[in-house]
């Protein structure tokens, strides 16, 4: 809460995401109780590559199927966030050397997570959500256009000449991604009884909050940091899909209070989908290392 007494102020240029070596049983916890407590999931069903699974890959994917096309998409959301930080720690890697420390690609800890082979066909899987991800912020920041377009939304930093610079550039941004073709159309979303999609409009919040919450347990501090920011971020960009009448309704001038983007949201917006593009160009430099090796 900004208005917290306690709240803490970072500075993310200086608190980049990478490889802290945070791992292993405490990690694997945080991301399970995220997948079994919010993707709609019985306990009955286990996810492929789970230790307590024994084979039921078939049967999860046969459940996933069976899901309304909502809640499918949800799970492939969540995995796409997974997997997009994955690709992250991979590419900034810390790297030992006699000499000094230095960061960079790890491709063994790549074809770990995401080889066909070594992840028995479920990194494929991974990175195709992954992809659905950056199609679905891709598309809230098109349709948000209108809201950063009115003359009373200004960037505050102090420095007004740089603050219209920076809403200019903002701007040109946004008008960029509009221009790209349709790559996926929310209107199928929601589309039928109108109390059960409010209903699960609702359980996509609530899960939402529920997995910062998760967050907050994660015992490494820059890991819980951008943990947190890309769930906001995601949870911001379903929030403006899913508004694009009340998008379309604001007044040219004043105050908008049908649909209103915090500070923090604006702020998790736009990281999110820095880090969600900043994946998928390393998916394309871990593609040339690979080539290059065989």
């Amino acid at each position: 809460d900004i208005q917290s007494p306690d709240a803490e102020y970072v500075d993310l240029l200086l608190n980049p995401e990478r490889y802290t070596g945070y791992k292993g049983p405490d990690a694997w916890k945080i991301w399970n109780v995220i997948y079994e407590e919010n993707c709609f999931k019985p306990q009955t069903i286990k996810r492929p590559l789970n230790p307590l699974a024994s084979g039921q890959e078939n049967t999860f994917y046969s459940w996933l199927e069976g899901l309304c096309v909502e809640k499918r998409a949800f799970y492939r959301l969540i995995s796409g966030l997974h997997a997009s930080i994955n690709v992250h720690l991979s590419a900034r890697y810390l790297l030992q050397t006699w000499l000094e420390k230095k960061w960079g690609h790890n491709i063994t800890e790549f074809q770990q997570r995401f080889d066909g082979i070594l992840t028995e066909g479920e990194g494929p899987r991974r990175l195709k959500n992954l992809y659905f991800l950056y199609l679905i912020e891709l598309r809230a920041l098109s349709k948000v256009l209108p809201f950063f377009e009115r003359p009373d939304f200004q960037l505050f930093t102090g420095n007004k000449i740089q603050d219209e610079e920076n809403k200019m550039l903002l701007l040109e941004i946004l008008h960029e991604i509009k221009s790209f073709p349709l790559h996926f159309d929310e209107n199928s979303f929601f589309a039928g009884d109108k109390k059960e999609a409010h209903k699960l409009k609702e359980d996509f919040r609530l899960h939402f909050r529920n997995i910062s919450r998760i967050m907050d347990c994660v015992g490494c501090f820059k890991c819980r940091l951008w943990g947190k920011l890309q769930t906001q971020g995601l949870g911001t960009a379903l929030k403006i899909l899913f508004s694009e009448k009340l998008i379309a309704n604001m007044p040219e001038s004043g105050p908008s209070y049908e649909f209103h983007l915090t500070r923090q949201e604006i702020v998790s917006l736009f990281n999110a989908f820095g880090r969600i593009s900043t994946s998928v160009k390393e998916l394309e430099n871990f593609r040339n290392l690979l080539q290059s090796i065989h």
